[in-house]
């Protein structure tokens, strides 16, 4: 495996800055090697009135049973960037390990802010829920599953059941909850990011999911890199801490010497050797 750690850590070197706002991976998309055991079962399908509310869903190879878990990937962003193609390389890890992954692209910051993200999330899952069936998954294992602030949006999706009862669901539509570096218990505002997507809205304190949690929520499986200085580790300790004191299932991860960024690329083939947080979300999926 020598080339290929050669390979990772120039890769990194070359990525590492332009990613670390979680900002474009087009690039990073075309220099990597794929997965086999993937495919893009549907681009650009619309889940809502808006141009922005596009999704794309990867599944296993043609060979696969139906009926596989699903997992609706959020992307992070400081919630006014990013695009579902730039996630290609998320899409099809999840989907050669069994899993339908459903990309998302969602409203950006100024076109709305808080909680129009979430409440993307939640009309992307209406959608799976009625349309999954179609390529391969199964409606009753849907994940909310993302990363920086596409963990937030997920983890507020999944803990507040009003968002998803405003999009026209009953009870609680997600079998679990996937949060990788997630912003789950940041105030104050104290960026200018969040300022401008949460800064308007009356009261702070509904717009974290540490606060809004509650008896009953999906098990949850939150990771983070020990060395993560964009949204600190205590936001995935404060957030496991307060599901288990409700009750609720938690697999609590921090991967030693990763960062925000690295906890993604670890999702992809040229990472996976550095943390095994694709084999760790892929386990927690298929025994939750």
């Amino acid at each position: 495996m020598p080339n290929l750690n050669r390979r990772a850590l120039l890769l990194s070197g070359l990525f590492a800055p332009a990613l670390s706002g979680c900002s474009a991976l087009g690039v990073y998309n075309a220099v990597i090697p794929a997965d086999d055991g993937a495919s893009l079962k549907a681009s650009g399908v619309a889940y809502g009135p808006d141009p922005r509310h596009r999704l794309d869903v990867y599944g296993p190879g043609a060979a696969a049973g139906r009926g596989a878990p699903v997992a609706l990937f959020v992307y992070g962003g400081s919630w006014n960037s990013g695009d579902r193609g730039d996630y290609a390389f998320v899409g099809r890890a999840l989907a050669a390990r069994g899993v339908v992954a459903v990309v998302m692209d969602y409203r950006l910051v100024p076109q709305v802010r808080f909680p129009g993200f979430v409440e993307d999330v939640a009309l992307a899952t209406r959608w799976v829920k009625a349309e999954i069936g179609r390529h391969g998954g199964d409606p009753r294992r849907v994940f909310a599953m993302g990363h920086s602030a596409g963990a937030y949006s997920a983890a507020m999706a999944a803990l507040d059941p009003r968002f998803t009862r405003a999009a026209g669901l009953a009870g609680r539509p997600y079998r679990g909850l996937v949060g990788l570096a997630g912003p789950y218990d940041f105030l104050p505002l104290d960026a200018s990011a969040t300022v401008a997507a949460f800064g308007q809205w009356p009261r702070l304190e509904e717009t974290q999911p540490v606060s809004v949690a509650s008896r009953g929520a999906p098990a949850a499986f939150l990771a983070t890199g020990s060395q993560d200085t964009t949204v600190y580790p205590r936001n995935t300790r404060n957030l496991a801490a307060k599901l288990r004191g409700l009750g609720v299932p938690v697999v609590e991860r921090v991967y030693e010497g990763e960062t925000h960024v690295g906890l993604l690329l670890a999702l992809s083939r040229p990472f996976r050797e550095r943390a095994p947080v694709l084999d760790d979300v892929v386990r927690f999926i298929q025994e939750t």
